[in-house]
């Protein structure tokens, strides 16, 4: 924990982020003493969290990111309910880490992915819209010299009720920001809620479609110069040469650096000259020892863990090998699963400016606290001498949470540049070919059903890589990577909805030269995949309906065949479906929320449409419920894309998609008609935004089977012909 003083080093920030795992500056003014904090404004603070104008609008500080999901509009909902103001006049900024850390973490985790910006930071934002309400509250009380139990809030107003005299948040926030918080304020039941559950407009929309949104890659500073960088195509690399001298005359050029051992950039007037010199720039690499690598040794390579006697266990539940070795009928099956690039519309990019006494970095990051610790590191300065200022994303998807490369490398250069502000924008070939990708793996699967159709043992074994062993080594459980069994755990925010009376489920951890990462919905996607159209499998061999199979194992889950139950009853799951229409089914539990979904495609040939699909999700509390029906949808794109069109492939050791024309996204017309049921059941707080991902590829790869007969176990499906229409 950061929690000592303003003056912390470094290298202790560094391991303190590590640890823990928006627009320009707010420039808040923090002085010394019991004083009022100001926004930039001038505003006064209330807490961290609220400042409140004169004219009475309110501002939400929040430390999480906006990258399209709503996390912004979805905790502003949270702070405006408690504080009981007028919502047509809430408005959000992003503090920065470097505040942050001068006022001992007091935001939290800045961190925006795994679906925790609104489950992980909601009740101490709530807190902080409850503590400022009584805070203003107080201070109205006070000017009128009366208790404050005779007044109430409503509407960022204030009445005194035995006399009805009114003042609004605005006339009283100075005199609030000098109150001393109250040490605990209850938070209200939800049954109290007024705009939390709310399908309110989302605060930034109005922005997107004027244009008056700045993402990193419209940032302009004045004296700014612009660069791109080409790093070693093949991941373990580095630059043995370049001939600089070739390029320097061509229009715009400044600077032609190398960056570490592994890149080199073009500095230029303009973007274009950067890119334009860049491509024209001769460059010898020193490929290493990962040169000869291919897609097919890797896959060799998984392959080999498969049957491996050694495994990373998970989960074991009686004696699995006797149970299906007696079993009277045995089902197996292999699925694979590529690497997939997270590919958003805005490539990587940073803003750094250096000098010896400041380090400052605009980006669009999931994570400002890493993206700080990643300035830190880079520049050589300690935290009072560096700033990051977040910008909305343009994209994340988990390329920029956990790696921060493009901060490092904006800094380095800028280090070459002092004094000059450099934007670095990569091209969207180096955002395709320097990804952190989404991890390849293999699932063997052997079932045992007894005489009568039972499922008696299951062993679920997966070989493939581990993303914590690359990216957080120090999290592994004695060497077992927890995170690649999401969807198949015992217990917690991804348990397997299955009850087995003899089950096994481990890994053979098999790490390959190319960098994993935290790809949307990460390994949820194709455990759900391997699972899902496993247990049809098992079903078919029963000579079972789909859902009555499933249903004898759900028995002690019933949040998770509540949601399988909601969709199969929808899409009317037992009834004739319409001609030449065949449906299919899916389910699990993915960060803290349990969700289904029921496929309906037709099939021609080797053409797919995907005519339909019914979700279910319940994550507990639903702030927004037009907002989860956005991402629903939203996530489906994502989910049936890679199950029908995306991989990244590797020969001579590099990836070889280097653009949208070989990796390729469904197009409006071909997206389903979406369903969503949406049945919060209250208690717990699950997540949104990736959940719902992995339902939709099994529940379509389900139907296909239904409709042809064939079952499809490796991916994508263009690989074997079948197009989505």
């Amino acid at each position: 924990m950061i929690t000592k003083d303003l003056k912390i080093g470094r290298r202790s920030f560094v391991i303190g982020s590590a640890a823990v795992g928006a627009g320009l500056a707010l420039g808040l003014k923090i002085p010394f003493g019991a004083s009022v904090v100001r926004a930039q404004d001038g505003s006064p603070e209330i807490n961290a969290w609220i400042v409140v104008r004169p004219d009475d609008t309110v501002v939400v500080r929040i430390a999480r990111s906006e990258m399209g999901q709503g996390t912004l509009t979805g905790l502003a909902q949270m702070a405006a309910e408690e504080l009981e103001c007028n919502w047509s006049k809430v408005t959000t900024e992003y503090p920065t880490p470097g505040q942050s850390v001068a006022r001992k973490r007091v935001w939290g985790n800045f961190s925006t992915g795994g679906s925790r910006g609104i489950r992980e930071s909601n009740e101490y934002v709530r807190k902080g819209g409850a503590t400022a309400r009584v805070m203003l509250v107080q201070a109205a009380a006070d000017a009128w010299k009366v208790p404050a139990s005779e007044c109430s809030a409503a509407n960022s107003v204030i009445t005194h009720k035995p006399t009805g005299r009114t003042t609004t948040y605005g006339k009283v926030a100075e005199a609030a920001a000098k109150l001393t918080p109250p040490a605990d304020v209850p938070l209200k039941d939800p049954k109290e809620w007024k705009i939390i559950g709310k399908s309110v407009k989302r605060l930034d929309t109005i922005d997107k479609v004027t244009g008056a949104q700045v993402y990193g890659a419209d940032l302009k500073l004045p004296g700014m110069l612009n660069a791109t960088i080409k790093e070693c195509p093949v991941f373990g690399g580095k630059v043995k040469s370049f001939e600089a001298d070739k390029i320097k005359s061509m229009p715009g050029v400044r600077h032609v650096v190398k960056v570490g051992e592994t890149a080199v950039a073009v500095v230029a007037d303009t973007w274009w000259q950067a890119k334009t010199a860049l491509d024209a720039l001769p460059i010898a690499w020193d490929e290493g020892p990962n040169a000869k690598v291919t897609s097919a040794s890797i896959a060799e390579t998984l392959k080999s863990g498969l049957d491996a006697d050694q495994a990373f266990v998970r989960t074991q539940v009686g004696d699995v090998k006797a149970a299906i070795a007696g079993a009277a009928k045995k089902v197996e099956a292999v699925y694979a699963y590529p690497f997939l690039n997270h590919a958003p519309m805005e490539p990587m990019n940073a803003t750094a400016k250096y000098t010896a006494d400041k380090c400052e970095v605009w980006v669009p990051t999931q994570n400002g606290e890493a993206a700080f610790a990643a300035t830190l590191a880079a520049s050589g300065l300690p935290a009072e001498k560096c700033e990051v200022y977040k910008i909305n994303l343009g994209g994340g998807f988990g390329r920029r949470g956990a790696f921060h490369d493009y901060v490092t490398q904006a800094v380095l250069i800028a280090k070459q540049v002092p004094g000059t502000p450099v934007k670095l924008l990569w091209t969207r070939e180096e955002d395709m070919v320097q990804g952190r990708y989404h991890p390849v793996m293999q699932a063997k699967l052997t079932g045992g059903l007894d005489a009568s159709g039972n499922l008696v043992g299951l062993h679920l074994r997966l070989s493939g890589q581990s993303i914590l062993a690359a990216v957080f080594p120090q999290n592994l459980q004695d060497g077992r990577d927890n995170a690649t069994f999401q969807g198949l755990d015992p217990s917690g925010d991804f348990t397997l909805g299955y009850t087995v009376p003899n089950l096994l489920i481990d890994h053979a951890m098999r790490n390959t030269h190319v960098p994993p990462g935290f790809w949307r919905g990460v390994n949820i996607n194709q455990n759900a995949i391997f699972l899902e159209c496993f247990m049809d499998e098992l079903a078919k061999a029963a000579g079972q309906d789909a859902l009555e199979f499933r249903r004898k194992l759900m028995t002690k889950h019933p949040k998770h065949l509540a949601v399988l139950n909601a969709v199969a009853d929808r899409a009317g799951w037992g009834k004739p479906a319409p001609q030449g229409v065949h449906r299919g089914l899916a389910h699990m539990m993915a960060f803290g929320s349990y969700v289904a979904a029921c496929a309906e495609v037709s099939v021609t040939g080797d053409k797919v449409k995907v005519r339909r699909i019914v979700c279910a999700t319940d994550p507990g509390h639903a702030v927004n419920p037009a907002q989860i029906e956005r991402q629903i949808a939203g996530s489906f794109v994502y989910g049936l894309s890679a199950v029908f069109m995306e991989e990244c492939t590797v020969k001579d050791g590099r990836i070889e998609q280097t653009n949208f024309n070989s990796f390729d996204s469904m197009r409006i017309a071909q997206m389903p008609k979406v369903e969503s049921i949406i049945m919060p059941s209250g208690g717990f707080w699950g997540g949104v935004g990736e959940p719902t991902i992995c339902v939709a590829a099994p529940a379509v790869l389900n139907a296909y089977f239904n409709a042809t007969g064939k079952r499809i176990r490796t991916f994508p499906l263009k690989n074997h012909g079948i197009q989505m229409v």
